[in-house]
């Protein structure tokens, strides 16, 4: 071993050190505009919101008793962004639903559970009135959209599901609770129909125009509904694909059909798209790297323009009613692992770019996909294999995704987001502007770093802010993970919500450094940045791109922030008070360089004793 100022070396560390820096590190210069850019986006503190499979409501809820986990994640993200996410009751169960006043709360019949889907939707639904009740146990602020049943094709079910719901939300104020119904939804995937049994195979766009209608016109009377009224409105379309064309389903379709020129169709304020980066319904898995792909995570997207902007040219609201990573529940180890929050969390801000604005992640009772399992469970998600002891409640690692987006977009609900420009295939990020100045920025680094990769690698971010930032501090907070094919084990600035109750436990950690200094980021990692504005002082003679400048010693990066420090989240946990990380964990350029140095001089030195010895 050798010794020097800096402590012990270990030699074998430092070759491995030095082969990994060497070989897996590159640059990229990111310009981050510090004023509002045009065209910047102006995004929801609930860009991402769930929509739940209804048939296990009570589940998710709890009923009588309320189901403390499931509120505690939710109320996680109310403590971030100001307001919990919407949630949106309905889905595939929807329209095998009838409404039966006898029923207290809820009866299903589910199929047996399959290698695909170990847990299988309901078949046949029936509720009652305190099925919709228990909504009064949602944090306060939460907004709804809640389904009723097109699939039966009976508006008077689907009038007595409405009065239901309208009734139940019109005790709420009484029992205290703030929960608000802003929509109803009329069907779920009728473009489906046809091959889920529910409509025969000449079913078309045509008659499912003409039925909503018929349907929703139905519920729009019994409720007094109006396009002015203070009552919900009506949320179209939830359709499971689009042709982009005014022939067959499509929003284009359904509006060349008359469906907003019906009755009920003047009340509709939003339509609804259903999506899914990939299936799972035959059995075959799909590859981790290529959900995470930034490429593939935009083309993904893109191809719904033509969809938004024929929505939007008729005054409404685009939505993703119903979306997440594969469908039939998800994939196994793509969509239940850590790579997963880097696809939602990139997904969903680039969505925000196009004109989506808002989000549905898709969760059902022991879903592969979920964001949160609210229960315990006895079967495997992955297989339906029985687990020798059941699983807790827990988050699955996407969750975290809601939780950083929560975060970033702030409580202010005035946010603005644009989506930078990264010359890097691996590299995204996303700059956040309150009151028109630059606030945040998020970088993900969506290259996929396996239990089976040998080497991680690095880029190096050089930020390029305007010369009026150039002496600026930021903090820095990151999401580590293991690999990106872990199940568990995140934490979002040293914190972890992986806990029995759902709620954040351990110290908050971020780093501190100069702007100038710029941010190492990671394969599979996202990194959140808060500029510190009242520490930018004007620049002077300096200009152009932010190189890697060195760090003063008061602002040196790893050095841990207190949580009431300036860039904090402020929720829960204790603040760290040592220096993040180990040996060689120092993030700005600086550091970096010098402790190379130090360990390629103790290389040399200790190469020469031997040669010499």
């Amino acid at each position: 071993m050798l010794f020097c100022a800096a402590g012990v070396i270990n030699l074998p560390l430092v070759v491995a050190l030095l082969a990994s820096r060497a070989a897996g590190s590159t640059t990229v210069k990111v310009t981050v505009p510090a004023s509002v850019p045009h065209g910047a986006a102006n995004v929801s503190r609930s860009l991402i919101s769930l929509s739940i499979e209804q048939d296990r409501w009570r589940d998710w809820i709890g009923f009588p008793s309320r189901n403390d986990f499931f509120f505690n994640t939710l109320d996680n993200v109310a403590q971030l962004a100001g307001q919990p996410p919407w949630i949106r009751l309905g889905a595939n169960s929807e329209d095998h639903t009838v409404f039966n006043e006898a029923t207290q709360f809820s009866e299903a019949i589910f199929p047996p559970p399959s290698l695909v889907e170990p847990y299988p939707e309901a078949t046949q639904i029936t509720v009652g009135n305190d099925f919709y009740k228990a909504v009064a146990q949602l944090p306060s602020g939460t907004n709804m959209i809640v389904g009723v049943n097109l699939g039966a094709n009976n508006p008077a079910n689907a009038v007595t599901e409405a009065s239901a719901i309208e009734a139940a939300f019109a005790s709420l104020p009484a029992s205290g609770a703030d929960v608000e119904l802003q929509y109803i939804e009329v069907g779920n995937e009728a473009d489906l129909y046809t091959t889920n049994g529910l409509r025969p195979k000449s079913f078309n766009v045509a008659q499912y125009t003409q039925q909503w209608a018929s349907v929703a016109g139905a519920v729009a009377n019994a409720l007094r509904l109006s396009p002015t009224g203070s009552g919900p409105k009506f949320v179209a379309g939830a359709l499971a694909q689009s042709s982009h064309k005014d022939t067959t389903f499509s929003p284009q379709a359904i509006f060349s059909h008359g469906l907003l020129k019906s009755a009920p169709g003047k009340i509709v304020q939003t339509v609804s798209q259903h999506h899914y980066s990939g299936s799972f319904c035959a059995g075959s898995g799909g590859l981790l790297s290529a959900l995470m792909n930034k490429a593939t995570i935009r083309s993904n997207l893109t191809v719904f323009k033509p969809d938004i902007a024929a929505v939007h040219a008729k005054g409404l609201i685009y939505i993703l009613g119903e979306t997440n990573s594969y469908a039939c529940h998800g994939a196994p180890g793509v969509s239940n692992v850590a790579g997963a929050t880097l696809w939602l969390l990139d997904y969903a801000l680039h969505a925000s770019q196009i004109g989506i604005e808002r989000l549905f992640f898709h969760n059902g009772i022991g879903f592969k996909y979920n964001l949160i399992q609210p229960i315990a469970l006895n079967r495997s998600i992955l297989d339906g294999s029985a687990l020798a002891q059941p699983l807790a409640p827990h988050v699955q690692p996407a969750y975290y995704g809601m939780i950083i987006a929560a975060e970033a977009l702030g409580s202010s609900g005035r946010v603005q987001v644009a989506e930078l420009d990264i010359s890097n295939a691996d590299v995204a990020g996303y700059a956040f502007y309150e009151g028109g100045i630059i606030m945040r920025a998020v970088l993900i680094n969506s290259r996929a770093f396996l239990s089976t990769t040998s080497s991680r690698n690095t880029v190096h971010v050089d930020l390029n802010l305007s010369s009026a930032s150039l002496n600026g501090t930021m903090t820095i907070k990151r999401l580590s993970i293991g690999h990106a094919d872990d199940e568990s084990g995140l934490a979002w600035g040293g914190q972890t919500y992986e806990t029995p109750d759902g709620r954040v436990s351990g110290d908050e950690i971020m780093e501190r450094s100069t702007i100038r200094a710029g941010v190492d980021v990671q394969d599979t990692e996202i990194v959140l940045l808060n500029f510190d504005r009242s520490a930018m002082v004007a620049g002077g003679s300096d200009s152009g791109a932010l190189g890697k400048g060195v760090s003063s010693p008061a602002m040196t990066s790893g050095a841990a922030m207190p949580s009431g420090a300036a860039g904090s989240s402020g929720q829960g946990g204790s603040s760290s008070s040592g220096m993040t990380g180990s040996l060689g964990s120092s993030r700005s350029s600086a550091h970096r360089a010098a402790y190379n140095g130090l360990l390629l001089t103790a290389l040399i030195g200790m190469s020469v004793a031997l040669i010499l010895g």
